[in-house]
């Protein structure tokens, strides 16, 4: 008994440890971020302006390229979550019911996109993006939720997947449709309340590849949060590091937030067995 007691005390203490180097490996960084925000390089002078320039509103025209970015990237992501979840819910519940033998398929065009570098992607977007603005609709940073459905894919599709392999698709839908329950119905009051962790891990993932993507708008020549940040380092560099520590921590809580739902969702079977 003593020696079990030892070994979970040494676990325990492992666990610690390795977490507490993880922590301060992840944490410095940011730190080094928070001060480089607040700290003048020349004069070694420490100042919270750049917060407060980011906050306030005696410096808005400077950093209107930001405040744009925020909001389209914003707008972006909603969107994005939209046609995400439209196109590929609907599709893994089909091809999981009627068409088995495609899931392969469907999981290999899905996490495809995790193989082509954002560069290549650019080069086959540019003329579709050309002809959207010119023929279809305009200009506007919107629109990239069009590329970043498929950039999100292979996360979204992961989490999704997960989801439904921990629930029995089949019995759920035909004891609904039995009882007279239409395809909308089942998608919305018996899949979904049994997918929220999965939808949840899902929608957290994208917003985090939204607010952080560049490569994809700096190439088509549109405004988001990152090319806002690229901007306003030009001439304010304390308030692009304080905006980019703040992108940071957002996406720190999304992870965690995702971490503490997929905990709880694997705690309810547990607590119904016993």
């Amino acid at each position: 008994m003593s020696r079990a007691v030892t070994r979970r005390r040494r676990q325990r203490a492992l666990r610690i440890a390795v977490l507490g180097v993880v922590g301060v490996f992840l944490a410095y960084p940011l730190y080094a971020l928070f001060e480089f925000s607040i700290r003048f390089p020349l004069t070694g002078a420490y100042s919270v302006d750049a917060w407060t320039r980011l906050f306030g509103a005696g410096d808005g025209a400077r950093l209107q390229p930001l405040y744009t970015g925020l909001v389209n990237s914003l707008l972006i992501a909603v969107l994005t979550l939209s046609l995400m979840f439209a196109l590929l819910l609907p599709t893994m519940v089909w091809v999981r019911l009627r068409l088995p033998r495609l899931n392969r398929v469907v999981e290999f065009l899905c996490l495809l996109p995790l193989t082509l570098p954002a560069i290549v992607l650019v080069v086959g977007l540019v003329p579709v993006y050309r002809f959207i603005a010119t023929r279809l609709l305009d200009t506007h940073a919107v629109w990239l939720s069009f590329a970043y459905v498929v950039l999100v894919l292979p996360f979204a599709y992961r989490a999704l997947d997960a989801g439904l392999s921990a629930i029995d698709v089949r019995t759920l839908v035909a004891a609904a449709r039995s009882l007279g329950a239409s395809w909308p119905t089942v998608v919305a009051r018996v899949l979904l309340p049994n997918l929220r962790g999965a939808v949840a891990s899902a929608a957290f993932i994208s917003i985090a590849v939204v607010l952080g993507e560049f490569t994809i708008a700096r190439m088509l020549a549109r405004e988001n949060l990152q090319t806002g940040v690229m901007l306003v380092n030009q001439a304010a560099p304390q308030v692009a590091a304080a905006v980019s520590l703040l992108t940071l921590l957002f996406g720190i809580a999304l992870l965690v937030g995702l971490s503490y739902i997929t905990n709880r969702a694997h705690r309810r079977p547990r607590r119904r067995d016993s």
